[in-house]
């Protein structure tokens, strides 16, 4: 099982292209909040000074990336301190109407040229590796010889949308997914948790452990069971799986198995016993309690509201 793979699809990672920009000096735009999204913005040419709520800010030259995960407020300038209005405000006043390129600014200078876009996931969508995200992270041009793999989709994207043409947003959308991904497992991102949780998915024990949750999330697993399933002693195996994933295996497979759950109720030929069964509940009762207590509907409801 590739589990990242696992992990992203039952999550339900979407790519979304926005828009390509042509922004000429004075520029600038607020981007807002956007729950359950990470937004990106690929520099192609010029500059651009991205400022975060806390205070935080980078200056992005050709061929930067940034990625911004938890969809936070942020805003895109041409220099530090301008006043940025609303992204809407800049569509209307553009006349975009959702194709082609946006063209705003005052029309002096050299331009900036930007693929911007953001990352999805289903509602409720979550885990460890979503949480140990930094806030936003930045990959340069001249960082990324040190990843063919991602360097290359993302010359592929920068070609492909000035392109232009019949089908160049669904290929940017699809290649923005692989950059996602790449960005996840290249080792591009060296701060906050998400080394340390990548390292327990590539752990010889504590990865086959969490395989083996993944793998089959309805069967009766205790702490035990998953020990002696990786040749671990009970007490060792928890300590490293907490020290890696900063939580403990059951609390990660209850988490697990109401992930997998959210994705199998978008099945409306699988029952909510169906459901239950499948993810390890005893009763549809219990999962209903369990699952209305983390989501804050029961299961039929969240169904009803996602058809």
């Amino acid at each position: 099982m590739d589990i990242l793979h696992d992990i992203l699809t039952t999550l339900d990672l979407k790519g979304a292209l926005y828009f390509r920009t042509d922004f000429s000096p004075p520029w600038a735009v607020t981007v807002p909040d956007y729950n359950q999204a990470a937004r990106f913005h690929l520099v192609a040419q010029g500059t651009c000074h991205v400022r975060l709520p806390d205070g935080a800010a980078a200056d992005l030259g050709p061929g930067d990336l940034i990625l911004i995960p938890g969809g936070r407020s942020h805003v895109l300038a041409d220099a530090p301190g301008a006043e940025a209005p609303p992204l809407e405000t800049v569509l209307q006043d553009a006349g975009y109407d959702g194709s082609g390129v946006l063209i705003a600014g005052g029309g002096r200078g050299g331009s900036t040229q930007m693929v911007c876009g953001h990352f999805s996931f289903r509602p409720g969508a979550d885990h460890p590796i979503l949480r140990a995200l930094p806030d936003f992270v930045i990959v340069r041009a001249a960082q990324r010889l040190r990843y063919p793999i991602l360097d290359d989709v993302l010359r592929l994207i920068a070609r492909r949308i000035f392109a232009e043409g019949m089908g160049s947003t669904a290929a940017v959308t699809r290649l923005s997914e692989i950059v996602y991904i790449e960005i996840l497992q290249s080792g591009v991102v060296t701060e906050g948790g998400l080394p340390r949780v990548l390292a327990a998915l590539r752990d010889r024990q504590i990865g086959e452990a969490i395989t083996l949750m993944h793998r089959r999330p309805g069967e009766a697993w205790t702490v035990s069971r998953l020990a002696a399933a990786v040749g671990m002693s009970r007490s060792r195996f928890a300590d490293r799986f907490r020290e890696l994933m900063d939580l403990g295996p059951m609390t990660y497979l209850a988490d697990w198995r109401l992930q997998k759950a959210l994705a199998l109720l978008e099945d409306d030929r699988r029952t909510v016993q169906q459901v239950a069964a499948e993810t390890g509940y005893l009763s549809a009762a219990a999962f209903t309690r369990a699952f209305a207590g983390r989501f804050g509907v029961p299961p039929t409801t969240f169904r009803r509201k996602a058809a």
